[in-house]
């Protein structure tokens, strides 16, 4: 598990600072100067936080879907992506009391989120960590890291505003939206 595990640790020092920090639904996180992406185990350093997640398979897409993600997604650390977003998120237990081809039916048949996703790449770069996959109970279920170049930003902003408006985020009951800039130290 360990070459999957990620860490994303929030305190005074990291490679991305921190632009904003808001929660969107729910509670804020402690607020902090910098961000660092761990591809290891970490802890948290005094005042700050860390939210630990792996990247996994894609669950709710079909193949031709993936093809087409494969195909069109660029990966990360792109010299121009120096903004990025850490958005977690936590979904409802109802979210979870649903089978696998009714969670399917909501995240794409009714909210079309890999649809919406699409349009905007390759602008826009992203890794989805899973982490109730985990033994130790998260705060979060999922930790989203997109990754976009200054000029993508408003496109950002209309991917989130639809995904945000979807029936799939009726089940989302803790988000917190974190922007942040590479930082060259």
């Amino acid at each position: 598990m360990s070459n999957r595990l990620y860490t994303f640790v929030g305190g005074t020092s990291g490679r991305w600072r921190v632009r904003s920090q808001r929660p969107f639904i729910g509670p804020a996180l402690a607020p902090v100067s910098f961000v660092d992406v761990i591809h290891a185990n970490a802890v948290a350093p005094e005042g700050g936080w860390s939210l630990r997640g792996i990247t996994s398979n894609e669950r709710y897409v079909e193949r031709v879907e993936k093809q087409e993600l494969v195909a069109k997604q660029q990966g990360l650390g792109r010299p121009e992506a120096s903004y990025a977003a850490l958005i977690p998120i936590r979904k409802t237990s109802a979210w979870w009391a649903l089978t696998q081809d009714e969670r399917r039916a909501v995240f794409e048949e009714q909210s079309q989120h890999m649809r919406i996703g699409m349009k905007y790449l390759p602008a826009i770069a992203r890794r989805l960590h899973h982490c109730r996959d985990l033994a130790d109970a998260e705060a979060f279920d999922f930790l989203t890291w997109f990754e976009y170049a200054p000029a993508d930003e408003a496109a950002f902003e209309d991917l989130l505003a639809a995904l945000r408006a979807s029936r799939e985020w009726e089940y989302v009951d803790h988000e917190v939206d974190i922007r942040l800039v590479r930082h060259e130290a």
